[in-house]
């Protein structure tokens, strides 16, 4: 990490009005921040260093790099340090119109677009002498415009997934600067592709350790299910399926036995029902599997009509979370949680994504449930707060209205917004009272009512222990109001928990 030119610069007066003007790295707008509160959505610190005319802002982050984020929306990382970050705007003052350049673009083309962006400049600003003048008192050797537009290509390419920005206050991700990066599943599956390829090699050591590893079985089984060798990968497909049935009922144990399948070897027969009858589960999730005696078309079919309905050949088809979920399973915990940043994103824009294809007027909501159940389990609570609030607000039915703010207001409760948590509640005994929806009928007498006064009383005992003795009073009654209207086996659980609450409020009084 380099900052050498950066304390010059905030040292030398003239030299820092030098690189505001013409080079537009304004190190006095530092003290106004950016235009809106921002965070990376890694969770490590910025720091404003400077600004420009467009109200841009360039960060320091914590490693050194460079970020710049744009009063649109939009922002990447432009260098591995501050220097080299200073290099880039002093050399090339016209660099936010080369973002979406590369080195494959030819030096041709490159050194025509910076003609053309610097002659613009010069109209209103000298820049040769200046930039002259600056690389001989910061120490920065004259670099080619094709070298810098180079650097430039790599830092961008960096952004993702370390250095996302978000809006603080709702949670949404900046655009990326410059091109998009590779999709995400061609990243996942680099690891199954390359043991794929081991495994066709007849590598008996790969066959070992890749059968024995759960995640890159299933990585391989994924590679397998978008490169198929016709006629090739039987043996190994049949090893590793034997191998999967140690996860018990998995989508990539369905793809394995679909992939026997599809060969029509009815010598298979005997391994995929011995495979289906591993365990209930497996039993339940490969219930079709041809019985005894079936014919190759027989299991063709069978193969093929699963694969036309869950598979298919185009990695591109297949959900996101399952290149999220192999994603966290191979430790790459911030690709995983960028995209589906950006996949909350793209539902909150436009809820239309969410719409049911054959009834268009209803929305499918499960996918913001699971992506609140996914940011949970990375430890992200304000990104799961946003995907749960959004899911509680589109409820249509009384039951799933009361079960979603009940589930909002744990994790309001777990993240320390303890007024959110109360109104969640709040919500939660209106959607119990609502009159019209027998959707609640039994809610009195089933885990839900019991679930309902376990998070009243949890909260009660988080208000106390924070000082809300007031608010946790007024919730204690709430909560036992709850809990008289539960049937005796549902209020059985939750006894000791209403006597634990009542006694803190008690002690606070």
């Amino acid at each position: 990490m380099s900052d050498h030119a950066l304390r010059l610069l905030r040292q030398d007066r003239r030299l820092a009005e030098l690189v505001a003007h013409p080079f537009d790295f304004d190190l006095d707008r530092a003290a106004h921040g950016h235009v809106e509160e921002v965070r990376l959505a890694s969770g490590e610190p910025l720091e404003v260093v400077a600004g420009d005319d467009t109200v841009g802002t360039y960060f320091l982050c914590a490693d050194g790099s460079v970020l710049y984020a744009d009063s649109e929306g939009t922002a990447g990382i432009i260098g591995s340090s501050a220097d080299e970050a200073l290099e880039l705007v002093i050399g090339l003052p016209g660099w936010r119109d080369y973002t979406q350049l590369s080195p494959d673009d030819g030096e041709e083309r490159i050194l025509a677009c910076v003609t053309e962006a610097e002659d613009e400049i010069r109209e209103y600003y000298g820049i040769d002498e200046e930039r002259a003048e600056l690389r001989a008192a910061l120490g920065f050797p004259e670099r080619s415009p094709v070298e810098l537009v180079g650097r430039l290509c790599a830092a961008l390419a960096r952004t993702e997934p370390d250095f996302v920005l978000l809006n603080a206050d709702e949670g949404c991700a900046y655009d990326r600067l410059g091109p998009d990066g590779p999709p995400l599943w061609e990243t996942v599956l680099a690891a199954g592709r390359a043991d794929l390829t081991c495994l066709r090699e007849g590598d008996r050591n790969a066959w070992r350790e890749v059968a024995e590893d759960p995640v890159r079985r299933r990585l391989t089984l994924r590679a397998a299910q978008f490169d198929r060798a016709e006629g090739d990968d039987l043996e190994l497909l049949r090893h590793l399926l034997r191998h999967e049935t140690r996860s018990s009922m998995t989508e990539e144990l369905r793809l394995a036995a679909v992939l026997v399948g599809l060969y029509g070897d009815t010598g298979d027969l005997p391994l995929l029902l011995e495979v289906r009858e591993t365990d209930f589960d497996t039993a339940c999730g490969l219930s079709g599997v041809p019985e005894p005696g079936a014919s190759a078309d027989e299991l063709r079919q069978w193969a093929r009509e699963l694969d036309e309905s869950m598979f298919g050949t185009d990695p591109a088809d297949e959900p996101v979370s399952t290149w999220t979920d192999l994603a966290r399973d191979q430790g790459m915990t911030e690709l995983a949680r960028v995209t589906l940043i950006r996949e909350l994103d793209d539902i909150v824009m436009d809820q239309g994504r969410l719409r049911r294809p054959g009834a268009p007027r209803t929305l499918a909501t499960a996918p913001l449930s699971g992506l609140a159940q996914d940011f949970e389990e990375l430890g992200d609570l304000p990104q799961a707060l946003r995907a749960q609030r959004l899911y509680a607000a589109l409820q249509e039915t009384a039951w799933d209205r009361a079960s979603a703010w009940r589930t909002l207001a744990r994790l309001e409760r777990e993240a320390g917004r303890l007024p959110q948590a109360v109104n969640s509640l709040a919500a939660v005994r209106e959607a119990l009272a609502t009159l019209g929806d027998d959707s609640l009928r039994h809610w009195r007498r089933v885990n839900l009512g019991r679930f309902i006064a376990e998070e009243h009383y949890r909260l009660t005992l988080a208000l106390a222990d924070a000082g809300c003795l007031d608010e946790a009073r007024a919730l204690l009654t709430a909560a036992d109001a709850v809990l008289g209207e539960l049937s005796d086996n549902a209020a059985k659980g939750v006894r000791e928990l209403a006597g634990w609450a009542a006694t803190r409020v008690g002690e606070g009084d």
